[in-house]
């Protein structure tokens, strides 16, 4: 069964049709999807998963407190550290989804944190990722690291900065999975 991690900014409210029809794929392909509970992508991807009565979806959740579950479909509840707060306590969530799923697809605005870290940690764990970059109106496909650097000098140098820190952790890990993304 094929999973697919769907997920991105907080700051991005409405799908387009292009991210719509990458939806309808993973739909017609009877892929499980992923997805968190938060308002933003999170909630734009439900609803629309929602309106096509697809079933094979899982909601990620905190400590069994759903933000939203449109179509009440399972979900999985996650516990963070007792410590953990603020984006230590969500990206919790954020890396169980990244070790469950095959693939991602991000939603990325451009600027968020959480929707970048998970776009290297699908790539560091050889999960290809789809990433839909809101204000170029345009995908990428990642499969590998050098593929963060190249895919981060298109953008501000502190994201660059951001991805090169995040693979410096990593180094010691590297994946060559050439897995076919075309396939949403």
């Amino acid at each position: 069964m094929t999973k697919v991690f769907i997920g991105g900014s907080r700051q991005l409210s409405k799908l387009n049709k292009d991210v719509k029809r990458r939806l309808d794929n993973i739909i017609e392909k009877g892929f499980t999807v992923v997805v968190g509970d938060a308002n933003g992508v999170d909630k734009a991807v439900q609803q629309h998963l929602a309106s096509k009565h697809h079933e094979k979806v899982v909601v990620f959740c905190m400590a069994g407190q759903c933000r939203n579950n449109l179509g009440k479909w399972p979900t999985r509840d996650i516990t963070a550290a007792p410590s953990a707060r603020g984006f230590a306590y969500f990206s919790t969530k954020d890396r169980v989804m990244v070790e469950e799923a095959d693939y991602g697809l991000m939603l990325w605005d451009g600027k968020s944190r959480g929707t970048l870290t998970n776009i290297v940690d699908l790539v560091r764990q050889g999960r290809p990722v789809v990433v839909y970059v809101a204000p170029a109106k345009a995908f990428a496909t990642l499969h590998e690291p050098e593929h963060l650097a190249d895919f981060g000098r298109r953008f501000d140098p502190a994201i660059i900065q951001r991805i090169e820190r995040d693979l410096h952790t990593a180094a010691a890990t590297r994946y060559h999975q050439k897995a076919d993304v075309s396939l949403f």
